[in-house]
C-alpha cells in the first residue's frame, strides 16, 4: 500500500507541475488556416506560445499570438499584432479607400500575414487584450523552428 500511495502521489505532483506550466509559463496549440500563411502552414502547425511577456512585460506590433476567437469564444486564433493601444492604424491596408482606427486602450489591431485570407481585426475590430493567452515563440511541428517577432516577414510576402 505504501508503494501505490507514493506512485499516486508523484502522479498528483507531475500532474500538478504540468497545469502550472501551462497555467503560467508556457502551452501548445494547434493553428490551421491560410491566415498565417507563411509563417504558418495551411494544414496546420503546433506551435508553443508563453504567458510570460504580457505578465512582465508588453506585447508589440509584430508579435504572433494566440487569442480567443472574439467571434467564437469555443476557438481559438493565431494572429499577429499590427497595432498595441494608442497605434493609429489602417483598417484594411489592402483596401484602394483608405481609413483608419486609432486602437483603444486595452486592444489590440490583430492581422494574419496573409491579408487576402485572413478573417481578423478588420472583420471584427480591436480586440480585448484579455483575449490575448500569449505570444508565440515556436513552430513545433510538422518542422521546427523559432518565430521571428516582427513586420519583415509581412513585408516580405505582401
Amino acid at each position: 500500500m505504501s508503494r501505490y500511495f507514493k506512485n499516486a502521489a508523484l502522479v498528483l505532483q507531475v500532474a500538478c507541475g504540468v497545469q502550472l506550466f501551462n497555467n503560467y509559463v508556457a502551452e501548445f496549440t494547434w493553428c490551421f488556416g491560410p491566415s498565417m500563411l507563411p509563417t504558418l502552414n495551411m494544414t496546420g502547425d503546433i506551435v508553443g506560445f508563453e504567458h510570460l511577456t504580457q505578465r512582465f512585460s508588453k506585447l508589440g506590433t509584430g508579435d504572433l499570438v494566440v487569442a480567443v476567437s472574439p467571434t467564437d469564444p469555443s476557438k481559438l486564433v493565431c494572429k499577429r499584432i499590427i497595432g498595441v493601444p494608442g497605434d493609429k492604424v489602417v483598417i484594411d491596408p489592402v483596401s484602394p479607400h483608405r481609413q483608419y482606427i486609432t486602437v483603444p486602450p486595452g486592444h489590440y489591431w490583430l492581422m494574419g500575414d496573409n491579408l487576402s485570407n485572413s478573417t481578423d481585426s478588420r472583420a471584427y475590430g480591436p480586440v480585448s487584450g484579455g483575449l490575448i493567452l500569449g505570444r508565440v515563440f515556436a513552430r513545433l511541428w510538422p518542422s521546427p523552428k523559432w518565430i521571428n517577432n516582427g513586420l519583415e516577414e509581412i513585408v516580405e510576402f505582401s
